[in-house]
């Protein structure tokens, strides 16, 4: 049977496979039948390159493998646990096709797993809207039909059936009932009539085949027939005397393992059995096949999994022991079946014989079971818990009613249709409710409320809803009955030991059915004093049966009876699953002893290994008496063999040569380094910094591609758990240094110390243990508690006086956090701290501020500052708009980062939007600038980012600012009032104290106070791997849409721009499928979102817009994210999937706000980092509308592990500390530039002016302080201060004298000027040389410290390196492409070559450009500083190509925007009277000829045009001054003038402040020419001067340098080097004669500056 799919369409691509977009997924029910589907399909597909594997309970797949297996082989259990994870659903999405074998197992106890899969399967397909296609295989059945309603199966074209009638060939029947009682006896009969059955039909030269029940019964069923035959003397009947036969069988003779087989293969007798070496096995079934065996005794594995037909088929005995149900059962009508299917060859027989022997009782049953067929039954209902339970934790069941939806999906629901009476129901109900609704609520309800009480599930009984817990996550995953977990979670104790928990293992409710026989007593005593762990019970309990088995099992005893063997096998197949169940509880439960103790005896099980045996034992080739030698030597501890070298090992084993190959195993067991930093941040939380370094030899072939270890910090008794969380170890990290950082809590009160223990997942006594002492730990001082919020009249706006402000606001009373600050804000004029939760308002609380500046003081300047550029542009178009309206333009500006514009901008400005590191700028130089100390208000936003990236330089502005107004006080000139804005603080008091805000105006509100209230859920996934978690989110998000904000807009933050459009199409898709209607209000006009959507640029973007759902990115086109925004706001979209990136960028409110993981990957750190707090608040704050809602959403998805620190974090003021002692080299190195450091006490006085100063002492362990006296704190500035001066002398950016006088050095000063990182700077003076060129320039610049936080995201490792294969120029040798340094490297030379780049990559592309273009200038004056030319010019022609885009080598024409190398090569071979080879020779050619030359249409000709016009065209003139008097040593002056031709006829219209922008369309920002002009003697290479210039319409300039020491002519050349354009270059020949200068010692000595 098939379920319709993909029939009837013929593919495009014919002949070509595209192996990584699909896979199969085959079925079978037993492992033999996987192996020999493995093997048939291998054989067969291989040709095509389809890799074929098996998946079953032994044999799981590394990620890797399953990605290169296009066709999964397994067993229905392990399809059902790989797909009840959110682990697998990276590959379960690409499955196409999921054929099932014998799909009559529904009738089997396995059944409802099949039920679980099909209907997993299908419901997979109507959510995702992606065919799979099912294929179910069976014996024939007489209720096929029902089979096929149950997959889907069209029935005109997907069903098949073929009764007996088609058999290939014709089943003679025959059935033997045995009376006898006595087994003995019995066993006797069976072997006569086998025997007798035997000589039949190898009179007529047939083979036969004899199943039997147990692997011991195939030997002993042999053998008798072999006695028989000899007492008969008939054993010519089986092998011919002398024939070929006989010489086969016995030349195969020496290579048989088997002792049973070695006994009867030469007389013509086989046994098969799965017992056997595979080599034995495949010998039997190729001599049987080729004839040479007459008669095969084998077990049910040969029928199910080998195809080796015969003419004739006994079955002997139809009772089996079934090991789970603990007892000897009736064999399967299935096994029967599949028996019988055996008998007959298809190409030699023309009829087969099939002989059943069974008890006389048993007779009537199998007459009937192969003549009439009982129909197939569903056996669902038996374990509906198990299966409800799974599909709640996979989140596609989250309430009854989809319960009871799901149930209709089963095959259970196809059968109680068809046979209501058998299923409960009675003939009137059935009437009533012909869907079976109220049958399948009651079996729904049932089974949640048997799960309710196993503790796995939260059942809502009013709402209806299902909620998994820990538990029931446990029971899932580890495939364990929710009684026996139940169970375990009732009688776990924390401190169990070895004894109690065997105990509690050996009732588990897997094992109910194993019962002791009395033939197994005597065994099992004597097995019960050779175990090590005491068992209490009597050997004839069941549980110690167990307890004895599973110790026997990993102490590798041997057992006898066959029943025992079987027992073992099965426990010891559950034993690993219910041990790594019972690790998971305790660590959910905090237990730390018993966490170690059940993960040690989940890895004892895997391994049979005893934790007092030797660990090198786990190893698979280490011999037995080896092992036993070192497990003697019990008094050398197994940390010191690391110690030993091989010889000594050696000795110790008493086997020389061993010594080697152990010394190279003790070297690869996983160990690992381990260190940890420790920092408080408040009385409670503790961060912790902890590095790993692995310290053992990584094999692939031995560890796989990554170990897994559990890092746990217990408590100092070493009983409870205060934070667990995995750690991977990939083969690709083994050698580096790992970093995991994380928070505990602090114990109240403090303990003497905690335990960090990591331990390997898979490997016993691979431990590592750190102690962490409190002994020395001062914990912060307890913070003040938060401003209350009184319950005031709420103010109208019109307090505010001025009709002009009341009209700045669109609503009619501020919110209680803007009433209460009010007075304090617009009456006064005193400093200001207000905190509070983001979204309360803030700003027009600033906004008060500015107003009664703009009243009180017709003088007065505002600055605004913010952390962040998107924050400040928000800020800036909001206030241009809003307080334009009452100023004359040009009053409320927004810097743009270069000096000279910036300060006439502030020199017209009111109120003059920036970020710190722009104010920072400005303000460096306040003392020279006269706008700087005309600010009069300074607003400073966002302070809680003082503890983040920018934190350092709000830091030094907001100190610099304090400064300033501290003097400004001091010479009674005008106040300068500051006012501070943040999230709610912890440390408000001692950030207020720094901004000099008087305790009045500190306002510091609770993060739960806010004017619209916010609801926070935190949900929390299990999931280790982070795709996989982010997968499993997906529904919740949904659902949380659904539940929190249905028809009211949400925002959904991701990790990623990717995940952002998986996404949007998920939820677009579970809408579609599960409501079926889109996202869209009712309200809405689909068709003009339609229209608005067909002009969007991505397919993905268009797709999902017309259901009401878009996503956003920073690399969209301006026009995509402008048409989505305007839908958003009009609220035409409901929903917004949006990158973490952007969500200062996006200035947008909603209803509800879903953060979809709060971690991203940071590829230079090779791990996942959290979010930022501060960016957390931030999209926290979108969540409330004003005026629309009363109370706002807010849902935070995130790892198990983090959720508890997330909610202190959240719900919770921040506390805050400052970070600028790791950055004060910069800050220091600008202040001694502008003298404000002048010795070492200005630098000790400044850093009182820093918040790190007030910090310091209220929490001196975070800032490695080991006391808070005077002393401690004088001592620890001192030596900051001091290493941070040694630093910046030892990179020559400043001189110390002995007497601690510090002042700047010529590298200092360019840092400063340009403001580049000091070690930016010392890396450019170091690597320069006279030769260097202009590729030895770019790896410089790209080295810049300045690009060391590039982000690397996952996976671009890969997309670097396949660009960096294609470029013109190779990389340098020791690239890393984990490294942002050789990332900018890389985007830097896909920017000259122009290659296309991906949307995050063009991201980080602009932000190295704008980098670039400021390193580069710093760069020409180092090189300047050292008087070397051809540098300095290759230089120059660098800025030119980052401006431009191009290489230097490439034809200027491509500069010109539209220009491809096609129009270049038709210029090139353009025969006119002039050649063109310029950018003017464009603009002489004729229209016609133009036109024929660029064949470019209107629009883009006229960018042609403007580029052509602004394209610089420059006279320069020079005089060289007293040319006639110059002297050797003497100063020479030459005065350039350059000046701009323009148009005479344009002359009038040319707006002078147009001029100088340079048409530049790759470079991301606007940019102004700047010119260089230099002087220097291209013979000795030698630069003389330099000056740059920017130009307007015309400039002078004077360059003065020493004339040469020696007299005579020289040529010198004048330079005018452009910054932006390429071949618009000049250079001048100076011929100077020197004359001899008059001797005068002093003037000689003079140094000069030319060498």
């Amino acid at each position: 049977m098939m379920n319709e799919d993909e029939s009837g369409k013929a593919s495009k691509h014919e002949g070509t496979l595209d192996l990584s977009a699909f896979k199969i997924i085959y079925v079978a029910p037993m492992k033999a039948l996987v192996q020999e589907v493995v093997k048939n399909f291998s054989k067969r597909l291989g040709p095509y390159g389809i890799q074929v594997r098996e998946l079953s309970g032994d044999s799981s797949l590394t990620r890797q493998q399953i990605s290169e297996t296009q066709m999964i082989v397994t067993t229905p259990e392990k399809w059902d646990i790989v797909t009840r994870q959110g682990e697998g659903r990276a590959y379960t999405q690409l499955v196409r096709l999921v054929i099932i074998d014998e799909i009559h197992l529904l009738h089997d106890d396995r059944g409802p797993v099949l039920e679980s899969i099909v209907a997993r399967v299908i419901r997979q397909v109507e959510t995702t809207a992606e065919p799979i296609r099912l294929v179910g295989l069976s014996a024939t059945l007489p209720n096929y039909a029902d089979v096929a309603t149950f997959l889907r199966v069209d029935p005109k074209k997907g069903m098949f059936f073929f009764d007996h009638s088609y058999r290939p060939v014709p089943l003679q029947m025959q059935y033997i009932g045995v009376t006898e009682r006595n087994a003995f006896r019995r066993f006797q009969l069976q072997n006569e009539v086998c025997y007798e059955k035997a000589t039949m039909q190898r009179r007529n030269g047939n083979q036969m085949l004899i199943f039997v029940h147990s692997r011991a019964e195939t030997g002993k069923t042999a053998k008798a027939l072999r006695d028989l035959a000899m007492e008969n003397d008939q054993l010519s009947l089986f092998v011919k005397e002398g024939g070929a036969t006989q010489e086969i069988l016995r030349e195969e003779l020496g290579s048989v393992k088997n002792a049973d087989l070695k006994e009867v293969l030469s007389y013509g007798f086989a046994i098969h059995h799965a017992g056997m070496a595979r080599a034995d096995r495949e010998l039997v079934e190729d001599l049987f096949a080729d004839g040479h065996i007459g008669v095969l005794c084998c077990t049910a594995t040969l029928a199910w999994g080998v195809n080796l037909p015969a003419h004739a088929v006994i079955i002997k005995g139809t009772q089996i022991y079934d090991p789970s149900k603990g007892r000897w059962a009736e064999l399967s009508p299935l096994d029967v079946l599949q028996m019988l299917g055996r008998a007959g060859r298809p190409q030699y027989d023309n009829e087969g014989e099939g002989i059943i022997m069974t008890a006389h009782s048993e007779l009537q049953y199998y007459l009937s079971l192969t003549n009439l067929q009982l129909p197939v039954e569903s056996q669902m209902i038996k374990t509906l818990p198990d299966h409800l339970n799974a599909e709640i934790v996979l989140g596609t069941i989250q309430t009854v009613s989809e319960a009871v939806e799901w149930l209709s999906y089963t095959f259970l629901y196809v059968r109680m249709l068809k046979n209501p009476n058998l299923y409960g129901i009675s003939e009137q109900a059935a009437k009533e409710d012909p869907t079976l609704k109220h049958r399948r609520m009651d079996l729904a309800h049932t089974a949640a409320c048997m799960l309710e009480r196993s503790h796995l599930i939260r059942y809502d009984r009013r709402s209806g809803a299902l909620q998994s817990t820990p538990l029931g996550r446990i029971a899932s995953q580890y495939y364990i009955s929710h009684s026996s977990v139940a169970m375990y979670s009732r009688h776990l104790r924390p401190n169990m030991a070895d004894i109690d928990l065997l105990r509690l293992f050996s009732m588990s409710g897997e094992f109910a059915h194993i019962t002791v026989r009395e033939e197994e007593k005597l065994e099992l005593s004597k097995l019960a004093t050779r175990v090590p762990i005491p068992v209490k019970e009597s050997p004839n309990e069941p549980s110690a049966k167990i307890n004895i088995l599973l110790q026997a099992y990993i102490s590798r005893l041997k057992l006898d009876g066959f029943a025992l063997v079987s027992d073992m096998a099965f426990i010891q197949q559950s034993a690993a699953r219910i041990m790594r169940a019972l690790f998971e509880i305790s660590l959910r439960r905090g237990w730390s002893s018993l966490s170690k103790l059940t993960l040690a005896f989940a890895n004892m099980v895997a391994y049979r290994v005893w934790r007092s045996q030797s660990p090198l034992r786990q190893f698979k080739n280490v011999p037995e008496i080896v092992a036993r030698k070192l497990e003697r030597k019990s008094d050398i501890e197994w940390a010191r063999y690391a110690d030993l070298n091989p010889s000594d090992l050696g000795e110790l084993v008493g086997v020389p040569k061993m010594g080697r190959t152990l010394h190279k195993l003790v070297h690869q067991f996983p160990k690992l380094e381990l260190s940890a930093h420790i920092q408080p941040i408040t009385r409670s939380t503790l961060r912790v910094e902890l590095n790993l370094v692995p310290d053992f030899e990584f094999d692939i072939n031995i560890h796989g591609y990554v170990q897994l270890f559990h890092i746990i910090v217990e408590d100092v008794n070493g009983e409870s758990i205060l934070h667990h969380e995995l750690f991977l170890l990939k083969n690709t990290g083994a050698e580096d240094e790992h970093t995991v950082v994380f928070t505990v809590n602090i114990l109240d009160p403090l303990p003497p110390s905690y335990f960090i223990r990591v331990i390997s997942d898979r490997w016993l006594h691979s431990e590592a243990v750190l102690p962490i002492s409190f002994n020395k730990m001062i914990l912060p001082a307890k913070f003040y508690p938060p401003t209350e919020l009184l319950d005031l009249q709420p103010l109208p706006i019109s307090v505010l006086g001025e009709s002009a402000f009341v009209k700045l606001y669109n609503f009619n009373e501020f919110n209680p956090i803007q009433t209460q600050t009010f007075h304090h804000l617009f009456k006064t004029d005193k400093n200001c701290l207000l905190c509070a939760p983001s979204g309360s308002g803030k700003s027009a609380c600033a906004e008060f501020a500015i107003m009664r500046m703009l009243v009180n003081d017709p003088q007065g300047k505002c600055v605004y500052v913010t952390p962040k550029e998107e924050a400040a542009l928000h800020t800036y178009k909001d206030w241009s708009t809003r307080f334009g309206s009452i100023l004359r333009s040009g009053q409320v500006v927004q810097l743009t980062g270069e000096v000279a514009p910036d300060l006439k901008l502030i020199g017209e400005a009111k109120i003059i939007v920036c970020t710190a590191k722009q104010w920072d700028v400005i303000s460096r130089r306040w003392r020279q600038r006269r706008a700087v100390q005309a600010i009069t208000l300074f607003i400073a936003d966002d302070l809680h980012f003082l503890g983040g990236n920018v934190g350092p330089t709000m830091e030094v502005v907001i100190s610099r600012m304090r400064f300033i107004s501290t003097q400004k006080q001091q010479k009674q000139d005008s106040q300068l009032r500051m006012i501070g804005l943040s999230a709610s603080l912890a440390n408000a008091r001692e950030v207020g104290e720094w901004m000099g805000v008087p305790s009045k105006g500190l306002f510091n509100f609770s993060p739960k106070v806010r004017p619209i209230p916010l609801e926070i859920y935190f949900h929390a996934f299990d999931q280790s791997n982070f795709a996989s978690r982010l997968m499993a989110m997906g529904k919740p998000v949904y659902n949380a849409v659904m539940r929190h904000s249905d028809s009211k807009p949400s925002i959904i933050f991701v990790p990623s721009r990717r995940q952002a459009q998986l996404t949007a199409i998920d939820l677009m898709t579970y809408r579609q499928s599960i409501e079926g209607e889109t996202f869209l209000s009712k309200d809405v006009d689909a068709d003009s979102i339609a229209k608005v959507a067909s002009n969007l640029r991505e397919p993905a973007l268009q797709q999902v817009t017309t259901s009401g759902i878009s996503f956003l990115h920073d690399g969209m086109i301006e026009d995509d994210w402008d048409a989505i925004l305007g839908l958003y706001r009009d609220g035409a979209i409901n929903v917004l999937v949006c990158p973490v990136d952007i969500c200062w960028k996006i200035k947008i409110v909603s209803h509800l706000v879903v953060i979809m993981g709060t971690e991203t990957f940071d590829g230079r750190e090779r791990r996942y980092v959290d979010y930022p707090i501060a960016d957390l608040l931030h999209m926290m704050g979108m969540a409330s509308r004003q005026g629309v809602d009363s109370s706002g959403k807010c849902v935070i998805m995130c790892h198990t592990p983090k959720k508890e620190h997330l909610k202190k974090l959240l719900y919770d003021p921040l506390p805050i500390e400052s970070h600028i002692d790791h950055y004060l080299h910069d800050h220091f190195n600008s202040e001694i530039v502008t003298k404000t450091i002048s010795c070492m006490q200005d630098a000790v006085d400044y850093i009182t002016w820093t918040l790190l100063y007030r910090r310091l002492s209220k929490n001196p362990n975070y800032y490695n302080l080991q006391g808070t006296s005077n002393v401690h704190l004088s001592e620890h500035i001192s030596d900051m201060v001091e290493t941070v001066l040694g630093d910046l002398e030892a990179s020559k950016c400043c001189q110390l004298t002995d007497d601690g006088d510090v002042s700047p050095l010529n590298l200092g000063m360019i840092a400063a000027y340009y403001y580049v990182q000091y070690e930016t700077i010392e890396l450019i003076a170091a690597s320069l040389t006279a030769k260097t060129k202009v590729r030895g320039i770019l790896e410089i610049l790209s080295h810049a410290s300045e690009f060391s936080n590039l982000p690397i995201r996952q996976g671009e490792e890969k997309a670097l390196k396949i660009l960096a294969r294609n470029l013109p120029q190779n990389l340098p040798e020791s690239a890393q492409f984990q490294d942002p340094r050789t990332k900018a490297l890389v985007l830097l030379h896909c920017h000259f070559s122009r290659k296309a780049l991906s949307t995050d990559l063009r991201t980080d592309q602009k932000r190295v450009l704008c980098d670039s273009i400021n390193l580069i200038p710093a760069i020409v004056d180092v090189i300047s500083s050292n008087g070397w030319l051809k540098p300095a010019l290759a230089a120059m022609e660098l800025s030119q190509m980052v401006v431009q885009g191009l290489w230097n080598k490439d034809n200027i024409l491509m500069q010109i925007p539209h220009f491809t190398k096609e129009i270049v090569q038709r210029c090139e071979a353009y025969e006119g009277e002039e050649p063109i080879e310029s950018v003017f020779d464009i603009l002489t050619l004729d229209d016609d000829v133009r036109n024929d030359l660029l064949r470019l249409p209107d629009e883009k000709m006229a960018d042609v045009a403007v580029f052509c016009n602004n394209y610089p065209n420059i006279e320069v003139a020079f005089d060289v001054q007293d040319a006639d008097d110059i002297t050797a040593s003497d100063p020479v002056q030459i005065a350039v003038t350059l000046e701009r031709e323009v148009d005479e006829d344009d002359d009038d219209e040319i707006d002078e402040s147009e001029m100088g922008k340079v048409a530049a369309s790759l470079f991301p920002k606007e940019k102004r020419e700047g010119w260089w002009i230099v002087v220097g003697d291209t013979k000795t290479n030698s630069l003389l001067s330099l000056k740059r210039v920017n130009l307007l319409r015309k400039q002078k300039a004077v360059l003065e340098f020493m004339a040469p020491d020696e007299p005579g002519d020289y040529n010198l050349t004048l330079f005018c080097m452009s910054d932006s354009y390429l071949g618009c270059d000049q250079e001048y020949s100076v011929p100077i004669s020197v004359a001899v200068g008059e001797s005068d010692d002093d003037e000689s000595s003079s140094g000069s500056e030319s060498n």
